[in-house]
């Protein structure tokens, strides 16, 4: 084998690896669109099912409010404030089911009703045909009572959040999804908003006071918050992965190429 035999195959050989198919960028963050990313998530948080640890509303209600009485979950609470006739003020609240360890709530008269893979509106059509073995058309409504919302992009822990606080807001979520990297854009913060099926899109820049006085400030139930990403994440995201690995390789083959042309020069 002659030199020029040796330089030919390294430069195949070179070639070969450098002409190797790029892997694809993450598609998730980079080759979608942000918002179309967030609507997708809104779009499927609107039809999820109940998650453990879901505080549930549900309340029963009949042309004869009497004969519902026990199917409702209720507590009393007492003010301080004292009535003209004398009396404490008392209301009357509905107190919210909690989804245990096991998918489970325990209803009045109807015990253990597990929600594992059910939608509201599926539990809802259950609990209205169990107690209407009891009672004559019964109308029941079910809703959460913790706020679940989605925080996605450029945040330390993107994902599904459950709020306990009873106005949560823009702040509160992206608090709890470890604030954003250093890559999240700060003036550029997408939350899509999906009302009975209507989704309505906003940009809030967070680093404008004024923002705390829109309308999206305060959070919805499903909201979904896309961080997008700044020039310097997309400049990352462009780089093909295995540019580390090619140079090694080319690296190794070089020095290959040099011991067999000092090996055939003996």
């Amino acid at each position: 084998m002659n030199k020029n035999t040796v330089l030919l195959l390294v430069s195949f050989l070179f070639f070969a690896v450098s002409c190797k198919p790029k892997q694809k960028v993450n598609e998730y963050n980079y080759l979608q669109s942000g918002e179309q990313i967030a609507v997708d998530a809104s779009n499927k948080t609107a039809i999820s099912t109940i998650q453990k640890g879901d505080q549930l509303e549900i309340f029963v209600s009949a042309k004869n409010m009497d004969v519902v009485k026990p199917f409702n979950q209720t507590y009393y609470s007492s003010q301080n404030a004292m009535t003209p006739g004398g009396s404490a003020n008392t209301n009357i609240k509905d107190k919210p089911y909690l989804v245990d360890s096991e998918g489970n709530i325990d209803f009045p008269v109807l015990g253990t009703i597990s929600t594992t893979g059910k939608t509201l509106e599926q539990l809802k059509e259950e609990l209205t045909n169990r107690i209407s073995q009891y009672v004559k058309d019964p109308v029941v409504s079910v809703t959460l009572a913790n706020f679940r919302v989605t925080v996605l992009g450029e945040v330390s822990r993107p994902g599904q959040y459950t709020l306990e606080d009873i106005n949560p807001t823009i702040l509160n979520a992206i608090g709890m999804a470890g604030d954003l990297t250093i890559y999240g854009k700060r003036d550029n913060v997408l939350l899509v908003r999906n009302v009975n099926g209507e989704i309505t899109k906003e940009r809030i820049n967070l680093m404008d006071d004024s923002f705390i006085s829109s309308p999206y400030y305060q959070l919805k139930q499903g909201d979904v918050i896309y961080v997008s990403a700044n020039p310097t994440r997309e400049k990352i995201a462009r780089l093909d992965p295995n540019t580390n690995i090619y140079i090694a390789v080319a690296g190794t083959i070089i020095g290959l190429a040099g011991i067999f042309i000092t090996i055939f020069k003996k």
